[in-house]
């Protein structure tokens, strides 16, 4: 029955499907060690960090949020997908991060999960975050309501504020977990909008789950909606219906 219905999709999970970014213990550059010494016949050598030692720190941001990246159930695998609607969000999450190496750089470079409670949206968003952190690709994960909360609280202390604002702006690919979600305020747009502008501006990717519907989304704010959608272009998925809850089966 699995097969079926994996055929029937178009999709076939051929790939192992990574659960954790073990990119320092295996890191086949400095075989774990976190460093290169790098010879030179003409002067002392010299020691240098290795790449990976930035995935570990991404790895324990990851974990601050609550979210570990090793031996995380939250796998396409284990996407449950039960009818068309879901069916249809696991083929495009997994469709997404097999063109990510050709679209990364271009305009149409991200995803958004959008519409019904329940439905999977922050599931797909991490596995997918998970396959890119294993291939070596850094992702940053950011809790909306945490983060934004935190940079309101902050919002005058300019040092913390632009390092917070400089790391969700500059990721090289970043999880919005939970746009819009709790009560919003004006404060809440303009630092939405200062995040998804640069990414905007700079062509980097974001992947986005949302309850706000492509409508809602630009009847909330224009200006950022239609600049995430236009990102997304390719790559967006609306689920409409409580039967798309999984919490209410």
């Amino acid at each position: 029955m699995k097969e079926k219905k994996q055929k029937q999709s178009g999709i076939k999970e051929t790939w192992k499907d990574s659960s954790e970014a073990d990119a320092l213990e295996n890191c086949p550059i400095c075989g774990g060690k976190g460093y290169i010494i790098k010879h030179s016949p003409d002067a002392q050598d010299t020691i240098a960090f290795c790449k990976c030692r930035e995935m570990d720190k991404l790895k324990r941001m990851w974990s601050f949020s609550g979210i570990e990246t090793q031996k995380n159930k939250l796998t396409f695998k284990n996407y449950n997908a039960y009818n068309t609607a879901t069916e249809e969000a696991k083929n495009t999450a997994i469709k997404y991060f097999r063109s990510f190496k050709q679209i990364r750089n271009t305009r149409k470079n991200s995803i958004a999960f959008l519409g019904q409670v329940g439905s999977g949206k922050s599931h797909l968003s991490i596995a997918i975050g998970l396959n890119l952190l294993s291939k070596g690709i850094p992702v940053i994960y950011m809790s909306y309501r945490e983060q934004i909360l935190k940079l309101k609280q902050n919002i005058l202390d300019e040092e913390y504020y632009e390092a917070c604002t400089r790391k969700f702006k500059t990721a090289q690919v970043l999880i919005i977990d939970d746009l819009y979600k709790g009560k919003l305020t004006e404060a809440d747009i303009n630092i939405t909008f200062e995040i998804i502008n640069y990414r905007y501006m700079k062509n980097l990717p974001i992947i986005i789950s949302s309850e706000f519907t492509v409508e809602k989304l630009l009847y909330f704010d224009e200006s950022i909606g239609s600049r995430i959608l236009e990102m997304c272009k390719n790559f967006t998925v609306e689920i409409h219906g409580k039967e798309n809850n999984y919490r209410l089966k």
